[in-house]
């Protein structure tokens, strides 16, 4: 054998033995992972949550593309006019939850507060970032001050205007099937506050926006669908436990799963609120009055709220085509300094409304509940006849 044939065989040799080196070393590295992972303590493995918030911002055709390269018939189900995924791109922001080519998903991990509007889904006239909801979250010693306020229901044309009813008119025939209640119970409004100017302040044990509850209520009965308005506060609940301003929804939650236990007539439930931003934000004008907006607000840190969400997106739809600009939008939220959940997983019907702001008065909101009431029992009746 030839020195040449001696040096090819060699170099066979020498290429055998380091794939099957590399072959050797992948499976024990595989079996050693395996090993790992099903050993470690559960605190420190990866989780299925954990893999899915990695994975949950990358376009759905990355995975439609993955798949194709190892069956061809994914391929034929790409897009044609969607361009090819950049994988070092979807691997950076697996890495970082940086989207290269949207900067504000740098903003959102360096500015505190930021991403809670990253996911912001339908805006109404004027909502943008600057001026989405506030959560405040003021101690609780100053949410249960007493103070003055001024609001003689009497004297204001409080009631809601009775509809001639006929023969044919759809009633739930005493069944309470919408559950209403406040799990920030006193919040309050400048306007009737006169000692207060600090909006953290403006709180108050009767003159608050149960009165909006009790208002929606009654237009809703109006229309034919009972409605339970709960009547606990809160504010005075967690003052008996000792608990912060912070576990409201706490509080609540309990009430909730209560009265849902207690009758399976409930179907909808819906926890009403006042915003803290400034009333050129809340108020539109419709036909020479004015009116408090309204923001639906979804709970997004719980499997089933897409559900909620398409009912939050459902109504903003039916007021926007009669009542152009009363609504805020609807917004989903999560994360840092929200709740993310507001009791909405106890129920797929569940929505939290923002009426108005702090600087609305009782007046204004009462029209808007009226409208809301118009607009559900619209959406409620047409529901019912589709599941009939």
């Amino acid at each position: 054998m030839s020195n040449k044939q001696n040096t090819r065989t060699h170099q066979r040799f020498n290429l055998f033995f380091k794939k099957s080196g590399i072959y050797l070393m992948s499976i024990i590295i595989l079996f050693v992972s395996i090993g790992f992972l099903t050993t470690v303590q559960p605190a420190y493995r990866l989780s299925i949550q954990t893999i899915t918030e990695w994975t949950s911002d990358i376009d759905s055709s990355t995975f439609l593309y993955l798949f194709g390269i190892e069956n061809r018939a994914f391929q034929q189900a790409y897009p044609n006019d969607q361009a090819m995924p950049n994988l070092s791109t979807e691997l950076l922001q697996i890495a970082t939850s940086i989207k290269p080519n949207d900067p504000r998903s740098l903003l959102g991990n360096e500015i505190p507060g930021f991403s809670v509007y990253d996911r912001i889904l339908i805006a109404g006239e004027g909502t943008n970032y600057a001026n989405m909801p506030v959560e405040s979250s003021p101690p609780l010693e100053e949410v249960l001050r007493e103070r003055e306020a001024v609001f003689d229901e009497e004297e204001k044309e409080t009631e809601v205007k009775e509809q001639p009813k006929e023969e044919t008119t759809p009633t739930t025939e005493g069944r309470n099937v919408v559950f209403i209640y406040n799990t920030h119970n006193r919040e309050s409004f400048l306007p009737h506050l006169p000692d207060v100017t600090n909006p953290d302040h403006a709180h108050h044990d009767e003159v608050n926006i149960t009165k909006v509850s009790e208002r929606f209520a009654q237009a809703l009965e109006e229309k034919g669908i009972g409605s339970l308005v709960d009547d606990h506060d809160f504010m005075n609940i967690l003052n008996e436990r000792d608990w912060g301003y912070g576990q409201s929804y706490q509080a609540s939650r309990e009430i909730v799963e209560e009265a849902m236990a207690g009758s399976n007539d409930l179907n909808y439930v819906f926890d009403i609120h006042r915003d803290s931003i400034s009333r050129d934000k809340t108020t539109t004008e419709i036909d020479g009055e004015s009116y408090g907006r309204i923001l639906f607000v979804v709970g997004a840190e719980h499997e089933e709220y897409e559900k909620n969400l398409e009912l939050a997106k459902e109504l903003h739809n039916l007021l926007e085509d009669k009542y152009p600009g009363i609504s805020r939008g609807y917004l989903p939220l999560e994360g840092a300094r929200t709740n993310g959940i507001f009791n909405q997983d106890l129920n797929e019907n569940a929505l939290l409304f923002e009426f108005g702001g702090v600087e609305n008065t009782l007046e204004e909101l009462y029209r808007s509940a009226d409208i809301l009431a118009e607009v559900f029992s619209e959406y409620y009746w047409d529901a019912e006849a589709v599941d009939g």
